[in-house]
């Protein structure tokens, strides 16, 4: 993985500009991750240093969820794209912390991206293959107020900007100040705008992404959030999805803004708990807003005027226990073709199982097929890669029975197989109770994908098969495998697939692929899986 970030870094800087002045010293921040921070505790804010901070005003911390890579505004630097004909001017500049904690000199970006009068990444994706920046685009151009989505190709550079269809927007987006961000599933929207002609006090709102790529129509995030008279702005959703941090400067602050944070209680994206402040030093006596933070919650990112190098810096805080969000679970990995053994570029979602709900989505690299997703616990998923021409092996991720000793990070690699004869895809989410060849519930969505492939190339036919492990009489295990494989051969037949392109048959034991000598490879053997006939 190093050799594939030292990759990704030399492309990525392949399109960047030159680097804003900074004196040779770099500042090592070193994640104190074995100590628990408590009322007691002095906690001290770190500058991210010389490399990133000038003596001009650092603004609005865009941190990647593993905490690796930094988006960031740089006001009035002679590099920026509107330097001569805009008043502070503002655009996008990025910096890379290596293993050591070490951050790389800041460097500026290029066009696409940095093209109109005032630039900012609003969000990274945890994937690190997309950014939401400021302003409506149109094939690259420029055309006003909204918000935009650039993907990385494959060339190392980032796409030209696209507008996002949402719903109603002109009619929310009427004031002086508008933003956004969004949650690390990719497909929750959290607007701050106001509907009021040229009121600078916004509240926040909140937009879903429906199945034709557009967005819904602006849904205020209700009373709690949203105060009559007063600003709220700056939302940071948290990676568990329900702890939000927000700009106000409502009563009860240190000074003028100030973050605060509250907690979602219910789907309606209306009830929250009752908004707290994060108190010093996270806020001070003058405007505090663009809080970010890693996937860990172990630090915010924010800006600061204080004691710093210039107008305003970039530094970062950790946070006491209580004003941390819950832990959550960053699960990394490669796509691969499992035919050749060579990476993908695909798009990948993940469910909840048994309903087979979609609450996420992302990209993998187009070098070298690596993703990151971010996972509530709590909940039991399936995930999978999707390109064209391939069927996905899907995973299955069970974060309903592991305990929350605090973040986590798991590896797992996806699979695509290539829709030709002889290909053998193996069914990860299709379950049975113990000794028993009924299917569970949470079995149909993996089936259902089967039906929809066969549904869609009529050409096709397949084997269906079920192995055992070695545990139990030959005679067992092949009755037990053979039952098995019926009862998925059954479930498709249901769902309109005609018997003549199926068959099925049980294995038992005779075809394992690890050793039964040990747990890993009993699991490994126990599996369901089609072979394809005929296409």
């Amino acid at each position: 993985m190093k050799n594939c970030y030292l990759l990704f870094l030399l492309l990525f800087c392949c399109f960047i500009g030159i680097a804003q002045p900074s004196i040779d010293t770099t500042v090592k921040l070193i994640a104190q991750k074995e100590n628990v921070i408590k009322e007691n505790t002095i906690i001290k804010i770190e500058n991210l240093g010389p490399g990133i901070n000038s003596e001009l005003p650092e603004l609005r911390p865009t941190i990647s969820a593993d905490g690796n890579l930094l988006f960031f505004i740089c006001e009035n630097h002679p590099r920026n794209t509107k330097y001569r004909s805009v008043p502070n001017s503002q655009d996008i500049w990025v910096a890379f912390r290596d293993t050591l904690g070490n951050w790389s000199e800041a460097k500026h970006l290029a066009s696409p991206l940095n093209t109109t009068h005032y630039n900012a990444v609003y969000w990274i994706s945890p994937d690190n293959n997309r950014i939401l920046i400021r302003g409506a685009f149109v094939k690259g151009g420029y055309v006003g107020k909204g918000i935009s989505m650039s993907v990385l190709k494959d060339d190392g550079r980032w796409s030209e900007p696209e507008g996002l269809n949402i719903k109603n927007y002109f009619k929310y987006d009427r004031g002086r100040l508008s933003g956004a961000s969004m949650a690390h599933d990719g497909q929750t929207l959290l607007l701050y705008m106001t509907p009021e002609e040229g009121s600078s006090l916004n509240d926040i709102f909140v937009c879903f992404l429906k199945a034709d790529g557009s967005w819904t129509e602006p849904k205020s995030l209700g009373k709690k959030i949203n105060l009559p008279e007063t600003d709220e702005m700056t939302p940071y959703l948290a990676a568990d999805g329900v702890t939000l941090y927000f700009s106000s400067n409502r009563a009860g602050g240190l000074g003028d803004n100030d973050i605060w944070k509250a907690r979602r209680l219910d789907e309606s994206w209306t009830k929250w708990s009752d908004p707290e402040n994060l108190g010093a030093p996270i806020n001070s006596a003058n405007w505090d807003a663009f809080f970010t933070m890693d996937a860990g919650g172990e630090f915010a990112y924010l800006t600061t005027s204080e004691e710093g190098y210039g107008a305003s810096d970039i530094v970062r805080v950790r946070l006491l226990e209580e004003k941390k969000p819950d832990p959550v679970v960053l699960v990394s990995g490669n796509v691969y073709n499992k035919k050749t053994g060579e990476p993908i570029a695909a798009s990948l979602l993940y469910e909840t199982l048994p309903d087979g709900v979609q609450v996420g989505n992302a990209l993998s690299s187009p070098f070298d097929g690596a993703f990151k997703i971010v996972l509530p616990f709590n909940r039991n998923y399936s995930i999978r890669a999707t390109a064209n021409h391939f069927f996905s092996m899907s995973e299955n991720l069970n974060l309903d029975s592991m305990i929350q000793a605090g973040y986590t990070e798991i590896h797992k690699d996806l699979y695509l197989v290539p829709i030709e004869i002889g290909q053998t895809v193996r069914l990860n989410n299709v379950f049975f109770d113990f000794d028993k060849w009924d299917l569970r519930k949470e079995s149909f969505v993996e089936l259902d994908r089967v039906v929809k492939l066969l549904a869609e190339n009529p050409a096709i036919e397949i084997e269906l098969a079920a192995h055992t492990d070695s545990k139990g009489s030959d005679d067992y295990n092949y009755k037990l495998s053979d039952n098995r494989a019926r009862s998925v051969m059954n479930y498709l037949i249901s769902k309109g697939i005609a018997a003549s392109r199926l068959r099925s048959q049980g294995y038992g034991e005779t075809k394992p692929l690890a050793s039964n000598e040990t747990d890993d490879g009993r699991q490994l053997n126990r599996r369901v899986e089609f072979t394809i006939l005929k296409n």
